[in-house]
């Protein structure tokens, strides 16, 4: 099969013929019809995340994925050769001490994950363990690419935004940071009808962006005062739930500081840029501020999810730029090095016959 490799952190990525891998005992094999290409993957590539290093080079990224099962292994009850299916980017083990004892599988000790844990879905064929847990039917009214494209950044939203954040229809958000994971933030949170949803990012596209997809108000970091103005737009209270999708010191603390007395600041972007946010563990007590950490998303929640796109409540499609071959995704991750695409790119075509997922 043809897939896309590195065999050294940031160095190149290339199409290469590879096995075709067999499915695990409790797995299938999918044949890939639509993935992502994520910044999450790019840092993967620079040697950022321990899993891959662990794991060991060569690696194929990728972890954004729907497709097509063509193997069924020996193990598995629920599922059977040719349906479409779904997956998260965390695929939970159910035994152990997260996943059994607190029903937290989003924690779960033992989690695999393709693209970092496992070769990635930059390639024709994945490999996927523990598929009765964690795969999902996608319905045929959605698309390969709109599954493929709530593998991480819509999935991640929605348990930042409904489970962790708690959205209701009164509720007063504001998103810190409008890349993939914010811009989700904000589709999620329109989709559960928050009354007010404030996007915050230092990119006037990205902001445009935001607007199109369902914020309310925007602020612009460079050239506002981002805690007066969120203040102000809340009635001098602050937002009921604050996101930090960005992951940067700034973002961080701007979100503590926007939110309400007994408001809460769900942490949801990975921090970058080695820069600790300076905590007012002294406000957080006094104001009984909530700050909760969010990580993916529970694989039984994804057929809510894939429903919200169903019934029209979700579009991942505003948030897919354009489809790419193998060769164009894994240059399109090579030139992150100079910044992020506003929109998703799904890669769609793997051999030299184009072909459309939608």
């Amino acid at each position: 099969m043809k897939a896309a490799v590195y065999r050294s952190f940031s160095g190149p990525i290339k199409i290469e013929e590879m096995p075709k891998p067999t499915a695990p005992s409790s797995g299938v094999v999918i044949q890939v019809m639509a993935t992502g290409v994520c910044r999450s993957d790019w840092h993967g590539w620079k040697g950022h995340d321990s899993d891959i290093i662990e794991h060991g080079l060569p690696f194929v990224p990728g972890h954004e994925v729907s497709g097509v099962i063509v193997e069924v292994g020996s193990d598995v009850t629920k599922f059977k050769l040719g349906q479409r299916v779904a997956i998260p980017f965390i695929l939970s083990c159910g035994q152990c001490r997260m996943c059994s004892f607190h029903n937290r599988p989003t924690i779960c000790e033992k989690q695999e994950q393709p693209g970092f844990t496992l070769l990635g879905s930059y390639a024709e064929y994945l490999a996927l363990p523990r598929a009765d847990r964690n795969l999902s039917i996608i319905p045929d009214s959605v698309s390969f690419i709109e599954a493929a494209a709530l593998g991480c950044r819509f999935t991640t939203a929605f348990r930042a935004v409904v489970q962790q954040g708690s959205v209701a229809s009164h509720t007063s958000v504001a998103i810190f940071g409008c890349g993939g994971l914010g811009l989700s933030c904000v589709m999620i949170a329109a989709a559960y009808g928050a009354k007010q949803i404030i996007a915050v990012d230092v990119s006037d596209i990205a902001l445009k962006k935001a607007k199109e997809v369902g914020a309310t108000h925007v602020i612009n970091a460079k050239t506002q005062n981002v805690q007066k103005d969120v203040v102000e737009l809340t009635k001098g209270m602050g937002a009921d739930l604050t996101l930090d999708a960005a992951g940067f010191k700034t973002t961080c603390e701007d979100a503590i500081h926007c939110t309400r007395r007994g408001g809460r600041m769900v942490q949801v972007g990975l921090p970058i840029g080695g820069q600790n946010p300076i905590v007012p563990m002294g406000m957080i007590a006094g104001k009984e501020l909530e700050i909760v950490g969010s990580h993916g998303c529970d694989a039984r929640d994804m057929p809510k999810i894939l429903s919200l796109v169903e019934s029209g409540k979700l579009d991942p499609k505003k948030l897919i730029e354009r489809e790419v071959t193998l060769e164009q995704g894994a240059k399109a991750l090579m030139d992150m090095d100079h910044g992020s695409p506003i929109g998703m790119l799904m890669i769609t075509q793997f051999t030299d016959a184009p072909q459309s997922r939608y």
